[in-house]
């Protein structure tokens, strides 16, 4: 006879006869409590599960031999005395911090039995607390884990001693073998359920039926889904990046566009020169010859008080009219900001054309202005527009510097062209090659050799931040034409 799938302590082995030999297993009671309290330190309940049968009775006295060294430190119900449903319901009413250690249940106090593996599942579905047996065969279904006795590693062991019997060897012969326990192993599921962390399980130990991560059931897709985020977080912050250098290149770029058109304004100045001083020599010059009478007349024994009225009222119109030129010229030359507001663009050509009218005489140019017969509302800064304005005025007197004077002629026309006005500025000068016709706006492109090449490049900036086009043509019969088109205001 082989003995085995029996605990050691359940032998007696002053009755083995000479035909007999053991394969059992060997266990430590204390072993399976220090596991609770390894896993759950916090632990100060244990309910242990045994029925009342004699064979029961006997482990419950053997394993309390066990509980005595945690008295200090653990509380242990014993459900010997119980029935299997005052059972249940102790279980599902244990206090916090409570575990649960099954023994087995055959027959309950009241003398009800019981079938192992389906008292377990009941009182496993109602308990509060975690599980704990040393049963392999109920692992995975609902203990905790711990050390284990393996039914595969006795069964094994006992194969090895029965073949050594067939083999001739006599079972007196065979020294009894002891299976221990095996390395704790342990249930990942009821882990989770129980709060217990991977980190105080004792060294050593496996643990069963572990979900797969995310990164293990799907590593190579998260991969790449990280490898394409981070590619687009690094061409994302490239792109803010370069965006950032862009705002600034353009502020950088506005900035000294401002600084360029004020000193453009300057050297524009120095060509209106002679309409400056031709504007202020008239109402100056005819405020002298006032003064002069008026200090004849009252040097006079009898003078006229209705002369002196007239000539005081002449004084004022022609102290008006230099005030105003000196106006236009601060005007022009004020460094201020762009400051758009509602004009007439007939209003703007007109006081521009006043401004010019003693460069083009001087300079022996015709100027005609024919403006549309209606007003032509537009938002726009007026200095800005007149600095266009003069502008391609003075480059058309330079274009026809070389030509007759008779043919010296610069036309300015104002219209409406549906729901934008437009100003066009013609001369009869040698014209604008075809291939050119958008090279002129570029910075530093000038057909002049005094020339900076910066005043139409100037002239576009300023249309373009008024939301305006300007664009260049070559006329057929000579000479080129400059168009600006603004939107109305509705």
């Amino acid at each position: 006879m082989v003995y085995t799938l029996v605990e050691r302590r359940r032998v007696d082995f002053s009755n083995l006869t000479e035909y007999d030999t053991v394969v059992a297993a060997s266990n430590n009671d204390a072993v399976f409590f220090e596991n609770i309290l390894r896993v759950l330190p916090l632990t100060t309940t244990i309910a242990i599960v045994v029925g009342a049968s004699q064979s029961e009775t006997w482990w419950r006295n053997e394993v309390a031999k066990s509980t005595a060294r945690f008295s200090d430190r653990v509380q242990f119900r014993w459900y010997d005395k119980l029935s299997f449903e005052d059972m249940l319901k102790d279980a599902a009413d244990l206090p916090p911090h409570s575990a649960i250690f099954w023994i087995g249940l055959n027959v309950d106090a009241a003398g009800v039995a019981h079938e192992g593996n389906s008292a377990f599942s009941r009182l496993y579905r109602v308990a509060n607390a975690p599980i704990f047996f040393h049963d392999e065969t109920f692992f995975g279904e609902g203990i905790v884990g711990g050390p284990m006795q393996v039914v595969a590693g006795q069964t094994k062991m006992a194969a090895e001693v029965a073949l050594r019997i067939l083999d001739g060897e006599k079972p007196g012969d065979i020294k009894p073998s002891f299976v221990e326990v095996a390395a704790p192993m342990f249930d990942w599921l009821q882990m989770q359920r129980w709060g217990i962390a991977e980190s105080s399980l004792p060294p050593g130990s496996t643990v069963y039926f572990r979900e797969p991560s995310l990164w293990e059931r799907y590593w190579w897709q998260i991969a790449l889904v990280t490898a394409v985020i981070l590619a687009q977080s690094g061409l994302i912050s490239t792109l803010v990046a370069e965006r950032r250098r862009r705002r600034l290149a353009e502020v950088q770029s506005a900035q000294r566009a401002k600084e360029l058109t004020h000193v453009n304004r300057f050297a524009m100045a120095g060509e209106l020169t002679a309409s400056i001083a031709h504007e202020m020599n008239q109402p100056l010059g005819a405020i002298r010859t006032n003064a002069e009478t008026a200090d004849a007349i009252l040097k006079s024994r009898t003078p006229d008080v209705a002369v002196l009225k007239d000539i005081v009222q002449d004084i004022l119109h022609d102290d008006l009219r230099a005030s105003e030129v000196i106006r236009r010229m601060r005007s022009l030359l004020k460094k201020v900001p762009f400051d758009p507001k509602n004009f007439d663009l007939n209003e703007v050509v007109r006081e521009t054309v006043d401004l010019l009218s003693a460069v083009v005489a001087g300079r022996k140019v015709e100027l005609n202005c024919s403006l549309a017969p209606i007003a032509l509302p537009i938002v726009c800064d007026q200095i800005q527009l007149q600095q266009v304005i003069i502008n391609l005025v003075v480059n058309a007197i330079d274009a026809m510097k070389d030509i007759p004077t008779k043919d010296r002629i610069i036309s300015i026309q104002t219209s409406r062209v549906e729901n934008f006005a437009e100003l066009s500025v013609s001369d009869r000068g040698p014209g604008i090659p075809e291939d050119k016709l958008q090279e002129v706006f570029e910075a530093f492109f000038t057909s002049k050799p005094e020339g900076m090449g910066m005043g139409l490049s100037i002239a576009r900036t300023i249309i373009e931040a008024h939301r305006g086009l300007i664009w260049a043509e070559h006329r057929d019969h000579g000479g080129a034409s400059f168009r600006i088109r603004l939107s109305l205001v509705q």
